[in-house]
C-alpha cells in the first residue's frame, strides 16, 4: 500500500473524484478532521442531493404503492460519467416539477376519496334509516307506552295532557351516522349506561366495502339510527358518538326529502366516480413516466452526493487553489489511478492536470487483500475473526485447504459429499442466474457456493478414506482378510489375514464386524491428535514469516525458537510413538514361535509417566530401545523452554529501552550545540500527526504480560491438542447416526417379501432420503462447520495470528450502491 498525494485543480475536482469512485482504487483520509460536519466547504451541495434523494425515494414510494415496477439498469456506462453542473440543475428542476404535480394529484385524489366516502356512507344512511323511522314513533319507544296508559285512566280528556303528549312528539330527537362494525357493541353499552335505557337505537350492517382514505384498508361499517327526548340528552349522545368514531350525518324526517336527497347523492356519487377514475390515471401516467427513469435518477443523485462527501475530506490549498486530497491505494495500481486522473481532465474539457505523488510515510497502511469469487468465502472467514495486520501473513491462503480438509474428517462420507456436491455444482454453474436472489437464507449459501464444493470434495476424499457411504463399505480392491466358510453359526467367526493389504482406505472386511467400533476409533483418535499437533506446528512456524517481515528477526529466537522447541518435545514425540506404534508388527513371530517384540503400549500412560518417571520406562512397555534417555532429554528441553519463553523477551526489551533512551539523550545534546553554534536557529521536522507520541515502556508491565502469555502457551498446548478430538468424536457421531438411519428406515424392509416389501422400501426411502438431507448433511453438515470455524479461529489463528488490522475500504460507487440497495 503507498500513501498517495492528489493536487486536483477546482474546475475539474467533481470529474477526477467522480473518476476514482468508478475506479474504486482509492481510500482517501479526512484532512480536516477538527472541522464540524456543518462548517466544510461543500456542505450547501450536500444538502441539495440529500433534498434530491429524499425526493427519489419518494418517488420509489409512490410507485411500489400503485404497482408500478421501475425498469432496472441493464447497463451503467451511460451513468459512469459525471455530470455538468447544467445537468444537474436541469435534473433538480425535473424532480421538482415531478414532486409537484405528484405532491398536487395525491391531495386531490385524497380529497376526492374522502367525499367519496361521505357520499357513499350518506347514501347508506339515507336508505337504511327510513324503517327506522316508521318504528320510531311515541308508542315504540320502550318506557313510553307503559307512561301513556297510566296517565290515559285518569286524564282522558284533560287538555293539558294533551298539549304535553303533542310537546313530546314534537321534542324527539334523532341522529343518524355510521360506525365501525368492530365497536358497535361498545356504543351500545355505553349509551345504555350513559343515558340509563332512554333512548331507541336501530342499526344496520353496511355490505359494501367502505375504503378508508388515510389507511387504504377496508373497513367494514354499521349504519346507525337514534331516537332520544331533549336536547341534553341528543347533545349527549352526539359527544358520545364521536368520542368512539363515529361520523355523523343530518338527513331530514321526511320521507319525501329523504328520497329526493338519495337521488341526489347517488348521482353525484356517479359523477365523483368519473373524476376519481380519470385522476387515477393521470396520475398513473405520471408514474409510468417516472419509473422509466427513477433507478437511473437515484444512482445519480447518490454519485453525486458521495462525491461531494468525498470532496468534503479535501483541504483546500489558497495559493494553487486546487484541493489537495490524501489516500491509500495499493501500489500496484497507482497507474490506474493516474490514468483516471488523465481521463477526467480530457473529460472536463480542460487542460488542467490533476498532479500525484507517492509520500513516504510511518503511519499503518489499511489491509488489503485481493480476492475472487472463489477465495471471498475463506476469506470472510478470517475477517469475521480479525482483520489482518498490515503485512501480517494472512491465514486466508492456507485456509482455503485446511478448512474443508477439517470439515472433511467430521464429515466424511463418500454419498453425504456426493449429495452435497451436486447442490453445490447447482450454486456454482447457475450463479448468474441466482446472484439476483435477494432471500437472505439463500445468500449465505450462495455466498458459500466455492466453499461448499471444496468441503464436498473433500468429504468424498475422506469417506474413501474411511471406506463409507451411506453407512455401507465398498469392496474395490482385494480385501485383506478372509472369512472361513466353514464355522458354527454359534460361535463367534475370527477373519484370517491372507497377508495382503486393501489398496486405499479401511478394508472393508472391519465393516459389520463385532470390533469394528474399537479399530475405527483408535484410528481416528490417533489421527485427529496428528492432524491437529501438524496444524497447530504450522500456525507457529508462520510467525517466522511475521518477526522476519515486521524487522523484529531477533524474536525468531526469543519467542519462536522456544515455542516449538516445547510443542515437538512433548507433541511432537507423541506424533512420532503414534506412527512407530503403527509401523510394528506387535505379533510377529520368530523361528521358535515366540513374539519379537512385547505387548503394544498404551501411549496414553506412557505420556503420563514420561512426567512422573522422567528418564526411565518399563521394560515391559518399553516402545523402542533407549525411549528412557530420550524422553529424560526431551523433558529438559522442555522445561528449559518455559523460562526462555518467560524472560528473554521481556529483558531483550529493556535493553533496547535503554540504549534507545541513551541515544536519544545524546541527539538531543547535539541538537542543542548546534542551536547554540547558530545562534539559537532551529529546525523543525514535522512527524506524522496520527502515529501519536511513542508508548512509554514499563518492564513490570511487560514481564506482566509475558507471564500471562507464556502460560497461556503452555496451556494451550494442552488444551489445544485435546480440542482436535473433536475431529474423531464427530466423525464417529456421523458414522454411527448414519449407520442407525439406515437400518431404522431401509434395513428393516429386506426382510420382507410381496407388495407389503414395495411399500415399505418406498416409503423407507422416503423417509432415510429426506432424514439424510435434513440431518446427516443439513444439522451434522452445520456441526461440522462449526467445530471447523472453532479450530481454525482458535487453535490455529491464535497462534500467530493478531487481526488487529484496519480494512482497506476505498471510495467506491459500485460498494456505496450495494449498501444503499439493502
Amino acid at each position: 500500500m503507498s500513501l498517495i498525494q492528489l493536487y486536483i485543480p477546482v474546475e475539474v475536482s467533481q470529474h477526477c473524484v467522480s473518476e476514482l469512485g468508478e475506479l474504486g482504487k482509492v481510500q482517501f483520509r479526512d484532512l480536516n478532521p477538527d472541522t464540524n460536519a456543518f462548517q466544510r466547504s461543500f456542505v450547501s451541495e450536500i444538502r441539495r442531493f440529500d433534498e434530491m434523494e429524499r425526493q427519489c425515494r419518494f418517488f420509489k414510494t409512490q410507485t411500489e404503492k400503485a404497482d408500478i415496477p421501475t425498469r432496472s439498469l441493464t447497463t451503467s456506462g451511460s451513468l459512469s460519467r459525471a455530470r455538468s453542473a447544467q445537468e444537474i440543475d436541469d435534473l433538480e428542476e425535473k424532480l421538482r416539477q415531478h414532486e409537484a404535480r405528484i405532491t398536487e394529484m395525491n391531495t386531490s385524489y385524497e380529497t376526492l376519496q374522502r367525499r367519496y366516502l361521505q357520499l357513499t356512507e350518506l347514501r347508506h344512511v339515507l336508505r337504511d334509516t327510513g324503517i327506522f323511522f316508521q318504528q320510531a314513533s311515541r308508542h315504540d319507544i320502550p318506557g313510553a307506552n307503559e307512561e301513556a296508559e297510566d296517565t290515559a285512566a285518569l286524564l282522558d280528556n284533560d287538555v293539558e295532557q294533551q298539549a304535553y303528549n303533542e310537546t313530546s312528539q314534537v321534542n324527539l330527537g334523532y341522529i343518524t351516522g355510521v360506525i365501525p362494525r368492530t365497536r358497535i357493541q361498545t356504543f351500545e353499552r355505553v349509551l345504555w349506561r350513559s343515558l340509563r335505557g332512554n333512548l331507541y337505537m336501530n342499526t344496520a350492517e353496511i355490505d359494501e366495502a367502505i375504503v378508508d382514505p388515510d389507511s387504504d384498508a377496508v373497513v367494514e361499517k354499521n349504519v346507525f339510527a337514534i331516537f332520544a327526548h331533549g336536547r341534553e340528552i341528543v347533545s349527549k349522545i352526539k359527544k358520545i358518538s364521536e368520542s368512539l368514531g363515529a361520523t355523523l350525518y343530518s338527513i331530514d324526517e321526511s320521507a319525501d326529502k329523504r328520497r329526493d336527497a338519495l337521488l341526489d347523492v347517488t348521482s353525484r356519487i356517479e359523477d365523483l366516480t368519473t373524476v376519481l377514475t380519470n385522476t387515477n390515471q393521470t396520475r398513473r401516467s405520471e408514474l409510468l413516466d417516472i419509473a422509466e427513469n427513477l433507478d437511473a435518477w437515484t444512482t445519480i443523485v447518490r454519485k453525486e452526493k458521495a462525491v461531494y462527501h468525498t470532496m468534503n475530506l479535501f483541504d483546500y490549498d489558497i495559493g494553487r487553489k486546487c484541493l489537495v486530497a490524501e489516500g491509500w491505494c495499493a501500489t500496484n495500481d497507482i497507474p490506474l489511478v493516474q490514468h483516471a486522473l488523465k481521463e477526467a481532465t480530457e473529460a472536463s474539457g480542460t487542460n488542467l492536470p490533476s498532479i500525484l505523488t507517492e509520500l513516504r510515510t510511518k503511519k499503518t497502511p489499511p489491509t488489503y487483500h485481493r480476492t475472487n469469487k472463489f477465495t471471498q468465502g475463506f476469506q470472510h472467514i478470517i475477517d469475521a475473526y480479525g482483520m489482518a495486520r498490515y503485512r501480517e501473513v494472512n491465514p486466508g491462503l492456507f485456509t482455503i485447504i485446511s478448512f474443508p480438509f477439517l470439515f472433511a474428517v467430521m464429515f466424511g462420507d463418500i454419498g453425504h459429499g456426493f449429495l452435497m456436491l451436486l447442490f453445490a455444482l447447482y450454486l456454482v454453474l447457475n450463479e448468474k442466474k441466482l446472484v439476483h436472489n435477494n432471500d437472505e437464507i439463500f445468500q449465505m449459501f450462495f455466498s458459500g457456493r466455492y466453499m461448499m464444493l471444496m468441503m464436498a470434495i473433500f468429504s468424498i476424499f475422506t469417506g474413501a478414506i474411511y471406506n463409507d457411504i451411506f453407512s455401507l463399505s465398498l469392496n474395490v480392491f482385494e480385501p485383506g482378510f478372509d472369512w472361513p466358510t466353514n464355522y458354527n453359526s454359534t460361535d463367534a467367526v475370527e477373519a484370517i489375514p491372507n497377508g495382503k493389504t486393501y489398496a486405499f482406505g479401511f478394508d472393508p472386511s472391519w465393516h459389520g464386524s463385532e470390533n469394528f467400533l474399537l479399530f475405527s476409533n483408535s484410528y481416528k483418535m490417533k489421527q485427529a491428535i496428528i492432524l491437529g499437533v501438524i496444524h497447530m506446528s504450522f500456525a507457529i512456524c508462520l510467525n517466522v514469516f511475521n518477526h522476519i517481515n515486521f524487522g523484529k528477526k531477533i524474536f525468531i529466537w526469543l519467542e519462536f525458537l522456544p515455542q516449538i522447541l516445547f510443542m515437538e518435545s512433548i507433541f511432537g514425540y507423541l506424533i512420532f510413538c503414534i506412527m512407530y506404534k503403527w509401523s510394528v508388527n506387535w505379533w510377529e513371530l520368530d523361528s521358535d514361535g515366540n513374539h519379537i517384540h512385547n505387548a503394544p503400549p498404551n501411549l496414553l500412560n506412557m505420556l503420563i509417566y514420561m512426567f512422573l518417571t522422567p528418564g526411565k520406562v518399563n521394560p515391559e512397555e518399553q516402545l523402542f530401545p533407549g525411549q528412557g534417555p530420550l524422553q529424560g532429554v526431551l523433558i529438559i528441553i522442555a522445561l528449559i523452554c518455559v523460562p526462555w519463553m518467560w524472560f528473554a523477551k521481556p529483558y531483550y526489551l529493556k535493553m533496547q529501552h535503554s540504549k534507545h533512551q541513551y541515544e536519544r539523550i545524546a541527539d538531543d545534546e547535539h541538537v542543542a550545540d548546534d542551536e547554540a553554534r547558530l545562534g539559537g536557529s532551529s529546525t523543525e521536522i514535522v512527524n506524522d500527526d496520527d502515529d501519536g507520541d511513542e508508548e512509554e515502556f514499563d518492564f513490570s508491565e511487560e514481564m506482566i504480560h509475558q507471564t500471562i502469555h507464556t502460560i497461556e502457551f503452555c496451556l494451550n498446548c494442552i488444551s489445544n491438542t485435546a480440542s482436535y478430538l473433536r475431529l474423531w468424536a464427530l466423525s464417529l457421531a456421523h458414522a454411527q447416526l448414519s449407520s442407525v438411519l439406515w437400518d431404522m428406515t431401509l434395513k428393516i424392509w429386506f426382510g420382507f417379501t410381496g407388495p407389503l416389501a414395495v411399500v415399505g422400501l418406498v416409503i423407507g426411502f422416503a423417509m432415510w432420503f429426506t432424514l439424510t438431507c435434513f440431518i446427516l448433511i443439513g444439522m451434522e453438515g452445520l456441526s461440522a462447520f462449526l467445530h471447523a470455524l472453532r479450530l481454525h479461529w482458535v487453535e490455529f489463528d491464535g497462534k500467530f495470528y493478531m487481526g488487529d488490522g484496519v480494512p482497506f475500504e476505498p471510495f467506491s460507487f459500485s460498494t456505496m450502491l450495494e449498501i444503499k440497495s439493502e
